[in-house]
């Protein structure tokens, strides 16, 4: 899952049902295989700026750090064990990761320096927050993909907000946040491209070619 590049231009990817971190260098073909503890589910990973991985223990219930210089693995564990699931992870400006937990149904965030983690919990019942992505405020956004709504968090107060779109029916999955702060979402249960303007609150859709069955599940920013 998720593959994400470091300085050298090598692949970094996790296998979830393998329980491993892998990486392959394009310039030799080789892979390198890091195993991870039986059962911990990993779901995706990111890479800080000393080639340090993180990776999301989904199934676990921790967010684990693995030195690819010597294999060694530090598991930081949830601060609440409803918080079971670790999603995913990714860095704002300070270094700092954000997360969601789709089964906890909450947001998280790990101070990397202290190893403490702060979880805001969904104000909707099994609102399954899956894709996030942090603005150029340092503010994280959110797709809940158990009902048709967006979720931000405030980084200083982490006052949570939760943004309904126009059509019930909308499950929107991945994000991306563009230059001008619009966020855009794939609504995977309705075949749509969506954009939604936090100024403003103004919500536009587009259907995909493919149609309403098309189920548009990540995306990628230019």
């Amino acid at each position: 899952r998720d593959p994400s590049l470091d300085r050298q231009g090598r692949v970094w990817f996790v296998g979830q049902t393998g329980h491993y971190v892998g990486v392959l260098d394009p310039a030799t073909g080789e892979f390198k295989k890091f195993d991870l503890a039986p059962g911990t589910g990993p779901h995706n990973l990111i890479l800080d700026s000393a080639g340090i991985v993180w990776y999301a223990g989904n199934t676990a219930t921790h967010i684990g750090r693995l030195d690819p210089r010597d294999g060694s693995i530090r598991k930081i564990a949830m601060s609440d064990s409803a918080v079971r699931d670790p999603h995913t992870l990714v860095w704002d400006a300070r270094g700092d990761i954000w997360f969601t937990a789709q089964g906890g149904n909450g947001i998280g965030k790990l101070t990397v320096a202290t190893g403490e983690v702060r979880v805001v919990p969904l104000l909707t019942p099994r609102a399954r927050p899956y894709g996030i992505k942090v603005d150029r405020t340092g503010r994280p956004w959110v797709v809940l993909f158990g009902t048709n709504k967006l979720a931000t968090v405030d980084p200083q107060t982490f006052a949570l907000t939760e943004y309904p779109l126009p059509r019930a029916e909308t499950r929107p999955r991945r994000l991306e946040i563009t230059s001008d702060g619009a966020v855009w979402y794939c609504d995977y249960a309705g075949g749509m491209l969506g954009r939604f303007d936090p100024r403003t609150q103004k919500v536009e859709e587009w259907p995909l070619p493919g149609g309403p069955t098309s189920r548009p599940y990540a995306t990628a920013l230019d």
